[in-house]
């Protein structure tokens, strides 16, 4: 599949579900392939997708999709992410803001600039919403994404550390 720039980034669809959910589901393999201690395994791109669905008329959250266009011409949802308004969390000593939790690009679409163009749309429509801030998370081994956050003027704030039960 042979996709092409540029990648147009609009709010999700109830038809865009099942392609949420595949993506979703996607992107917790990915993490559980990086880190199967920390991350759950799951491979349920309906209940992924029924989760997103739930979130496209929530007030306060996000979810976006990029599309890019193949070689008959039909556009194809390549990429999301998703995101919301977040109350000041007392545990995390983390005020108010705009998180986007989640960011996915199919690989044969990545290097059209959808995770760029996503990333810039979730703070885009976060800040329309009256984040003052937006935070994320990213897995440690996750370089790549790294790098981009960096380039879009995010920069580290926490470091998460987690210590497995022993088997004594």
């Amino acid at each position: 599949m042979t996709l092409s720039a540029p990648v147009l980034v609009r709010p999700a669809k109830p038809e865009d579900v099942s392609a949420l959910g595949r993506m979703g589901a996607a992107l917790v393999r990915f993490h559980h392939s990086l880190d199967s201690l920390r991350f759950f395994a799951m491979g349920d791109e309906r209940g992924y997708g029924a989760f997103l669905a739930s979130e496209l008329g929530r007030q306060g959250s996000v979810v976006l999709v990029a599309e890019a266009r193949g070689e008959d011409g039909a556009a194809q949802v390549i990429g999301y992410t998703w995101g919301r308004l977040e109350k000041r969390d007392w545990t995390m000593l983390l005020d108010a803001c705009g998180a986007l939790h989640d960011i996915y690009v199919e690989p044969e679409a990545r290097r059209l600039g959808a995770g760029r163009a996503l990333c810039v749309g979730m703070i885009q429509r976060l800040s329309e919403l009256g984040a003052p801030r937006v935070v994320l998370a990213t897995a440690t081994k996750n370089e790549a994404a790294q790098k981009l956050f960096a380039s879009l003027g995010f920069r580290a704030t926490m470091i998460e550390m987690t210590r497995e039960r022993s088997s004594e």
